[in-house]
């Protein structure tokens, strides 16, 4: 695990602090927990993004790849 300084605002600190003592769970643990979500939320799906990205195409997806080889 490795340690990393930043720097919040006081509203932010604040809220957090609220975080931590109503839940009753360390600080560290809540910001990784916040970290990770941000991460998980952001992080590009491996193939998600793709799958179906022709279903509604009227183009037939193999017609289409041969004629773009043509142009080769």
């Amino acid at each position: 695990m490795s340690r990393i300084l930043v720097d919040l605002t006081e509203e932010q600190l604040q809220e957090l602090t609220a975080i931590v003592e109503a839940e009753q769970r360390p600080r560290a643990v809540v910001i990784r927990e916040a970290i990770q979500a941000y991460i998980a939320q952001r992080k590009p799906g491996l193939a998600s993004d793709t799958f179906g990205l022709w279903k509604n195409r009227k183009v037939d997806g193999l017609a289409y790849q041969e004629k773009l080889r043509e142009e080769w």
